[in-house]
């Protein structure tokens, strides 16, 4: 498959669920989510901030999509005078995320739209859960995606009959050229693609998205494709640039996530929903990619923003 048939055929949802406003020189924490998020900064300047990586410079226009799991902060430096008028996020069924420095420069703000974003191929679904680094964007103030921005912004400004519909239909414009730009750019966050080429590796990658909680193996998905399990291994691992039971550790994360966020199956059923006989095992697991237990997991996305 060329990259030109991928983007074609990609199968892309976008689900604005929360409008950021931070104003004057101050943080919002928006910890780890178990879907990939899209933040487009609206107005202002500032960063996004994650642990261990470097931060990711913000300004009206940028997106910046963060993978699934990744605990991040919203950051304002309460600077730039970009004029942006009073929104109504209620009246589009959006969550508003408000944080005031009450200090000097607080006219100063920082404006972004929170996205759940989701994107499936063939068939085969939760394709964003193979970016695990973020992927940057800024928006040059001649490029066609300003219009959109200011029609986002009239949106949320005005809402009306069929706004939240609009504004899903201007993000996935926005999504896609996030994709493209960072694609020709050879961004190494969108290097797994190259696997989506490989239609033996497409094939094992796409049994892994769709049931995380299967017992995979090496050996199994090799068989599965025809292949030596040597063979199988490299190919791999030279297409999405980790071996297949380090990418299959990362996923069942994911669902586990979703699962904990979104159920109230006990800890040991979402176990053994991604894969795991052993509670104790699968509490290891978690924690050691995670940072907390399943349970502290549960509880801090109950009470996030």
């Amino acid at each position: 498959m060329t990259y030109e048939y991928v983007l074609d055929k990609m199968d892309v949802d976008t689900e604005p669920f929360a409008l950021c406003e931070l104003r004057g020189n101050c943080d919002l924490g928006l910890g780890r989510r178990p879907s990939a998020t899209l933040h487009y900064i609206l107005a202002g300047q500032g960063e996004i901030r994650l642990p261990g990586q470097q931060q990711v410079p913000v300004g009206r226009g940028s997106l910046v999509l963060v993978p699934a799991m990744h605990s991040h902060t919203l950051r304002s430096f309460g600077e730039g005078g970009d004029v942006f008028p009073v929104c109504n996020p209620a009246g589009l069924n959006l969550a508003l995320h408000a944080r005031d420095s009450r200090e000097q420069n607080r006219n100063s703000q920082l404006v972004a739209l929170c996205t759940h974003v989701s994107v499936g191929l063939g068939g085969t679904g939760n394709l964003i859960d193979l970016v695990r680094e973020p992927i940057t964007e800024r928006t040059a103030a001649d490029s066609a995606l300003q219009a959109s921005l200011q029609a986002i912004i009239g949106e949320l400004s005005q809402p009306g009959l069929g706004s939240r519909a609009m504004i899903r239909a201007l993000l996935l414009q926005c999504m896609i050229e996030i994709l493209r730009k960072r694609l020709s750019a050879g961004d190494p966050a969108l290097a797994w693609m190259a696997a989506l080429a490989d239609q033996d590796i497409w094939k094992a990658l796409g049994r892994m998205l769709d049931a995380p909680g299967d017992a995979h193996t090496v050996e199994s998905l090799a068989r599965e494709v025809g292949m030596s399990r040597s063979t199988f291994a490299l190919r791999f691992a030279n297409a999405c640039g980790s071996g297949p039971m380090e990418l299959l550790r990362s996923l069942r994360v994911m669902k586990a996530g979703s699962l904990l966020e979104e159920t109230n199956l006990p800890v040991k059923r979402v176990a053994e929903r991604v894969g795991f006989r052993s509670r104790s095992a699968f509490t290891r697991m978690f924690e050691g990619h995670v940072g907390l237990s399943p349970q502290q997991f549960r509880k801090s996305r109950r009470n996030a923003p």
